[in-house]
């Protein structure tokens, strides 16, 4: 982000209505490398080409605040990686982490990760390291510390339905767990910001959130992400497009203060959940008219989100979710049109 976006940023976290109305759109390797011409394991695998990518949204659209920026990762595996998963990187599939955790008993012997030399980190943070140049270079800053969530790496080490069911059954076991993957999240997080100064926000993203009721995630989710988002830094990013009207009044206990979520809940219900404490971003449906719908679908979808809101203070526009595979450009170009009408 440049150093006007990041401004945008905070005025509008900050409650002012800011004209033209902000566009903001997470994005990584499920739409940038098809987006851009190549296949992802290219992406992955050749950094000047996940330059190039970034550096080519950036150039198209000015005026989006892509989050987090010139985001350094291997899919789903970056984070698994470190504890020893098995990662399998298709040539133009999205990547997969194999499950490592075949009982609850294996949960005591898992060994606490090194982020600055296991698994995928430390490719991600050099990746980092070479481009910061021309990043800089390009007028933007790596502005975030990135990673999936707690109970995100929970579902890839042991099973999503595995883990849930460790909840109820041996919750011990999944406290300790997520002990672990917490303690590792902090290492990883605070040593992105002490390889880049530039960073004053923090982004993960979790979708398990939405699968677990309120008294699960008081005593399985809460506490391990007041304390992950415990840090010196201004922005405190969150994504979960799951369900999220059990979680999203903790939202602000939490101190997370942006928030994207899915498609189905109303951007005015979240403001009401949240107690308007929270900036969103959101929320037009992203696989069904973001990128199936043609330029009037969105056009339209888009003029009806803007319309239907009863306070556009503390809202950056975008999809409900990541931006998926197969948006066009012609199809951002029309969301950014309707909004800035």
């Amino acid at each position: 982000m440049t150093d006007h976006q990041w401004e945008m940023l905070q005025r509008t976290m900050k409650g002012e209505v800011v004209n033209p109305l902000p566009v903001g759109f997470i994005i990584d390797c499920p739409w940038l490398p098809n987006w851009y011409g190549i296949n992802i394991l290219d992406y992955f695998s050749n950094d000047e080409l996940w330059l190039k990518a970034n550096l080519k949204a950036l150039q198209d659209f000015p005026d989006v605040m892509f989050l987090p920026g010139f985001w350094s990762e291997f899919g789903m595996c970056t984070e698994p990686s470190a504890f020893g998963a098995r990662c399998v990187f298709p040539m133009n599939e999205f990547p997969h982490a194999h499950k490592i955790i075949q009982s609850v008993d294996d949960i005591d012997s898992l060994l606490q990760p090194n982020p600055r030399t296991d698994g995928l980190l430390p490719f991600v943070l050099n990746r980092l390291k070479l481009a910061q140049p021309k990043i800089e270079a390009a007028g933007h800053k790596i502005r975030f510390a990135v990673a999936r969530g707690p109970l995100n790496i929970a579902s890839y080490l042991m099973g999503s339905t595995e883990f849930l069911t460790t909840m109820m059954m041996q919750p011990e076991k999944a406290e300790a767990l997520m002990k672990k993957i917490t303690l590792y999240l902090k290492d990883w997080l605070q040593l992105q910001m002490e390889t880049f100064p530039s960073i004053d926000g923090i982004f993960m993203l979790d979708d398990i959130i939405g699968f677990m009721g309120e008294e699960e995630f008081r005593a399985f989710g809460l506490p391990y992400f007041k304390e992950l988002y415990d840090a010196n830094v201004s922005v405190k990013f969150l994504h979960n497009d799951a369900p999220c009207k059990v979680s999203a009044p903790l939202l602000p206990e939490i101190g997370i203060n942006l928030f994207n979520m899915g498609f189905d809940i109303s951007l005015n219900e979240l403001k009401h959940l949240t107690q308007n404490r929270v900036t969103l971003i959101g929320n037009i449906p992203p696989r069904d008219v973001l990128a199936s719908g043609d330029a009037a679908s969105v056009t339209e979808t888009t003029v009806k989100l803007v319309n239907s809101l009863q306070d556009k203070s503390k809202v950056i526009f975008s999809c409900g979710g990541g931006m998926p595979p197969a948006v066009s450009s012609e199809n951002i170009a029309a969301f950014i049109k309707a909004v800035r009408k």
